[in-house]
């Protein structure tokens, strides 16, 4: 699902509100996720899932185009891990 199409399922659920409305929600609400991850903070959803930022060392590398090794820096990735509801509602959708 595309962010366009979040929205339109979200206007068409609340027709009280408007698009852009829906627009500004799903901004405000992807912002806060954002903002709170970049404090290294959790932002956990329940049923959902849960964010957080996970730190991975420096390590060698190889280039896989010419195969020599390269320094891969240290850094920090988005870690998502998905709640048991979802996990769940996912694994019963496969078995019908």
């Amino acid at each position: 699902m595309l962010r366009s199409e979040l929205i339109d399922k979200l206007h068409e659920e609340n027709p009280h509100l408007t698009r852009r409305d829906m627009e500004r929600v799903v901004a405000v609400v992807l912002e806060t996720v954002t903002q709170t991850l970049e404090r290294g903070a959790r932002v956990e959803l329940r049923g959902f899932g849960a964010f957080s930022v996970r730190h991975r060392k420096a390590r060698p590398g190889r280039n896989p185009r010419t195969g020599e090794p390269v320094a891969v820096p240290e850094k920090h990735v988005p870690f998502f891990r998905t709640g048991k509801d979802l996990r769940e509602k996912i694994d019963s959708s496969r078995d019908a």
